[in-house]
């Protein structure tokens, strides 16, 4: 059972106790009310696995096979099938060539063989303003704002807020840099104090996305034909907690939190004035003391839904492994491993089968220790202290040094042009003796 069937189970349970209503556990699963009375019929008869379905890990009866996907980019491939859309190349592929498939089916096969490119919907109607979510914890914004908090007398801080949007309950904390590590070290608060919640809204920053990197000369493709892209580590530490991650568009988009923002910029900074706070710790000091106790007394609401949408911390959930810097490394055959410019090899009681030319995982947690794991079990390393090369003896070039002979004059006048030429050539004529 993954960690997605135990949440689910969870709302099912809730749903079955009266906790929340059949809607709001449709919801949070992602399934219609109908299923959610289906699977809580299901759950009295057959327990907890009522939420696994019947046919996990079997082929699917409906599965076409490669071939037919094959044949039918083959042939939409051909000259005269240029520029069909999906629905005309579906009604041709059963009229003609008797492959029978959906238009959806066909469109998915078209965009993977490139045959095809999406095009944006057109806005029908004038975007309304969004409601708030039902319950505390559905959906989180979350953003970092760049001011002056400290003024003159201090130096430059960033607050990295997290606001719910059911409640606008606010966690929020001052730093001195906008990096990954400070937004881990709030996201550990967060999920410490209140638990995990469904999803995170957040802007489309390189702390959270992986920008795509296109030369100038080549045209960037869709964003539905794009290749996938690695997550960052705050990405993969949302995914490892079974937190969904969301991305604005915009920045009215999160307009929960920006507004957060102006009125920080302007109450927040009055008060920190008053209180005189010249330093990170006396900025954060007056901001957990008086300014979050204000904000949640004061401006937060009453969510639609007394339930909470946060989810306890599991088991196997480690937020020191999941919220650290992690990368991937191969064992070589000494038992070695090379990361940031330094050896470590494993210790003897570690190594066992499988282990030599596998892929571990290297956690440098944010307390700057470092730990690294082989599978599900974590390995001892200890650092080799490497030799340092010596270097080659650097050789001097070599100076001329004139003979101190003096040059042999036997070849001098061996080419000569006598005066007299007739002379010459009377004398070599006449016959010797």
């Amino acid at each position: 059972m993954t960690q997605r069937d135990r949440d689910r189970l969870i709302a099912l349970k809730k749903a079955r106790r009266g906790l929340i209503t059949q809607r709001q556990a449709a919801e949070e699963i992602g399934q219609t009310e109908r299923h959610i009375r289906r699977l809580l019929v299901k759950l009295k008869s057959a327990g907890d696995q009522a939420i696994i379905h019947g046919r996990r890990g079997k082929r699917s009866n409906r599965k076409l096979d490669d071939n037919s996907q094959a044949k039918a980019v083959a042939i939409l491939g051909q000259e005269k099938y240029r520029g069909f859309g999906p629905t005309l190349a579906s009604e041709y592929l059963s009229k003609h060539h008797q492959i029978t498939v959906s238009r959806e089916t066909v469109r998915a096969w078209m965009i993977e063989g490139r045959l095809w490119q999406s095009r944006k919907q057109k806005v029908a109607k004038v975007h309304l303003w969004r409601q708030r979510r039902s319950r505390c914890g559905e959906l989180v914004q979350w953003d970092t704002s760049e001011h002056p908090w400290l003024e003159e007398r201090g130096p430059k801080l960033y607050l990295i807020s997290m606001i719910d949007d059911a409640t606008s309950r606010l966690h929020a904390r001052f730093v001195l840099h906008d990096s990954t590590v400070e937004n881990m070290r709030l996201l550990w608060s967060y999920l410490e104090r209140h638990g995990r919640p469904v999803s995170f809204y957040t802007d489309k920053a390189s702390l959270f996305q992986t920008a795509p990197k296109i030369a100038r000369d080549v045209k960037e493709l869709p964003r539905d034909e794009r290749a996938p892209l690695p997550p960052t580590q705050i990405g993969r530490a949302l995914a490892e907690m079974g937190i969904v991650w969301i991305a604005a568009h915009s920045p009215q988009a999160k307009g929960r939190v920006e507004r957060s923002f102006q009125t920080a910029q302007d109450r927040l900074v009055k008060g920190l004035r008053v209180a005189e706070a010249k330093t990170l710790a006396e900025a954060n000091a007056y901001l957990e003391t008086e300014f979050i106790p204000w904000w949640n007394q004061t401006l937060a609401v009453v969510p639609a839904s007394a339930g909470d949408a946060h989810r306890p911390l599991a088991k196997d959930h480690s937020l020191p492994a999941s919220l650290s810097y992690v990368e991937s490394r191969e064992v070589g055959t000494g038992y070695t491993i090379q990361f940031d410019n330094r050896i470590y090899r494993i210790a003897r009681a570690d190594i066992r089968a499988g282990l030599r030319g596998a892929q571990v995982r290297i956690e440098v947690r944010l307390d700057g220790s470092m730990a690294v794991r082989f599978r599900d079990r974590y390995v001892e390393v200890s650092e080799c202290l490497v030799r340092p090369k010596v270097a080659a003896p650097t050789r001097k070039p070599k100076k001329h040094v004139s003979d101190p002979r003096p040059k042999s004059q036997w070849m001098k006048n061996f080419y000569f042009t006598h005066p007299d030429k007739a002379a010459l050539s009377a004398i070599s004529a006449k016959p010797i003796g």
